[in-house]
């Protein structure tokens, strides 16, 4: 599936969710229709408003100088999707924080494609994962929910990665040539897992 068609059945498919929760079910029994003050007061009551502790996002605090981007609307979504793809695999925050620095290093949170002479070997995708290396296909490390199952699936095999700075978790997954340039990142991964992790 292209990226347009995705992001188009994605979109979709998050309209229809939405309007299924504002709509929620009709009591039978009742005739009058709640005021809009209602039916506003209960719908923040189901949206959470608060943003994960910093203890869960950073445990050790951040290792080192940070680097910060401007992310497009692309970046931003890619965001989302690996933190939504963490919470399908049932891991936490901290594990977000890990793989969305993870992304910003090896892409800058870009699903890129071959790169024809500029490519590493035959790596692609956020993670930069090589189809040659067993990661999957070229058609599923470009894929955000795919790529991000698998580094967690590595990174869960990490002993005590949840008590490592973030560039060993990392780096244990990923086998760069450059071990300490995920620690540069971790602040704005964090910064990312904040403002999304219960939007």
């Amino acid at each position: 599936m292209n990226t347009t068609l995705r992001k188009t059945v994605l979109g979709i498919a998050g309209l229809a969710f939405a309007g299924g929760l504002a709509a929620g079910p009709l009591n039978a029994a009742t005739t009058t229709e709640p005021t809009p003050t209602t039916t506003a007061a209960a719908v923040q009551a189901d949206t959470p408003t608060t943003k994960p502790d910093s203890t869960k996002l950073t445990p050790n605090g951040v290792q080192g100088a940070q680097s910060r981007i401007n992310l497009n609307s692309e970046q931003t979504d890619n965001a989302k999707a690996i933190i939504a793809a963490t919470k399908k695999t049932g891991m936490d925050e901290r594990a977000a924080v890990v793989a969305i620095a993870t992304s910003l290093q090896e892409s800058k949170l870009e699903n890129l494609g071959h790169l024809g002479d500029r490519n590493d070997h035959d790596s692609q995708g956020l993670f930069q994962q090589r189809p040659s290396s067993g990661w999957g296909t070229v058609e599923q490390i470009t894929d955000p929910e795919y790529s991000t199952t698998a580094f967690l699936k590595g990174l869960k095999q990490v002993d005590g990665w949840k008590d490592m700075p973030l560039t060993k978790a990392a780096q244990t997954v990923q086998v760069s040539a450059y071990p300490d340039h995920y620690a540069q990142w971790e602040q704005q991964a964090a910064d990312l897992v904040a403002q999304n992790w219960n939007s």
